[in-house]
């Protein structure tokens, strides 16, 4: 049975697919990259992790082998723990188990499993067709144009005639910034005045506006000081946020059991409830439901250490 098939199927639509007795393979959405050194772009993604204290089944994994190759439950779930079994004799005996498109497997000098993720596949859906690239460095070169002048030839009989010409240029060329600068002047002080007046007009405009507003409030108070009225209730209807984000407690092939389920966390203080029936068949029981991943995150987290260590996080849109 080729089980990392299967895995990898299901973290396409699934943010944690647990291997019953083995572990949970998460991922967790990352925005867009570029790397500064290599000028590569990378397309938003999820990032695969483990963790080896997820074991329980909840039934994710098994029910869509069994969809799948239209065997039954039950012996589905033993060849899930043969395979299981000969993971954890590959890791005992030193070897590395390799997930195609998940990730490498091995243990560390302390005995627990290390997870090395694969970056074949981009597990986000919305990034389907996006790939990774590198783009050339931009350079942006200044050109300097310099402007040869060719030299001039000074006869004995043209040199009498190209000293005035020169003269008359220089005067011209000294002259020439006073005639702009007093129009600029004349311009500036023009604007400056007519700012002042229109500064003037609006504040005059302001102080208007604004008495005419306060001769309609005296109104209104001089109407309503004698004879008080009741003024009619106004009911707002405020949009709930949207809570997404759910830490399940189970799911049930019997839909009794999840109500059953549910009355039992409610009773213990959980704000607990019916989630559905999901693709699988199975009724979905959560603890509470979230509308952020932080407040969602720091439940999950209280629960497992408290309540059940089985729990998992459900994201829906």
């Amino acid at each position: 049975m080729r089980l990392d098939q299967y895995i990898s199927d299901l973290l396409y639509r699934y943010e944690c697919v647990t291997v019953p007795n083995f572990g949970a393979f998460l991922t967790q959405r990352k925005g867009a990259q570029v790397h500064h050194t290599t000028n590569a772009f990378y397309p938003p993604s999820k990032v695969v992790s483990f963790n080896a204290q997820l074991v329980s089944n909840d039934g994710l994994l098994v029910k869509y082998i069994a969809d799948v190759t239209g065997e039954g439950y039950e012996s589905t779930l033993q060849k899930v723990a043969s395979k299981v079994a000969e993971w954890k004799q590959e890791l005992e005996s030193a070897a590395i188990v390799s997930l195609e498109n998940i990730g490498d497997l091995s243990l560390n000098v302390e005995g627990n499993i290390q997870f090395e993720p694969s970056y074949h596949l981009n597990y986000l859906t919305s990034s389907f067709g996006l790939s990774s690239f590198v783009s050339s460095e931009i350079s942006r070169v200044i050109e300097e144009t310099k402007e040869e002048i060719a030299p001039t030839v000074v006869t004995e009989e043209a040199e009498t005639e190209v000293i005035p010409l020169v003269v008359a240029e220089e005067n011209r060329r000294f002259r020439f910034p006073w005639k702009y600068a007093a129009a600029a002047a004349i311009i500036l002080s023009a604007g400056f005045f007519g700012m002042r007046e229109y500064q003037s007009n609006q504040q005059v405009a302001e102080q208007a506006k604004a008495q005419k507003s306060i001769n309609s409030y005296i109104q209104q108070a001089t109407f309503f000081n004698s004879n008080p009225v009741e003024l009619p209730s106004i009911t707002l209807q405020v949009a709930k946020e949207a809570q997404n984000y759910h830490v399940v407690a189970g799911a049930f092939r019997i839909e009794e059991n999840a109500h059953t389920k549910v009355a039992e966390l409610k009773a213990n203080g959980f704000d607990a409830a019916l989630l559905g029936q999901n693709k699988y068949g199975l009724h979905q029981v959560s603890y509470a439901s979230f509308a952020t991943r932080e407040e969602a995150s720091e439940a999950l987290a209280k629960i497992k250490q408290t309540e059940a260590p089985e729990a998992w996080m459900l994201v829906t849109e």
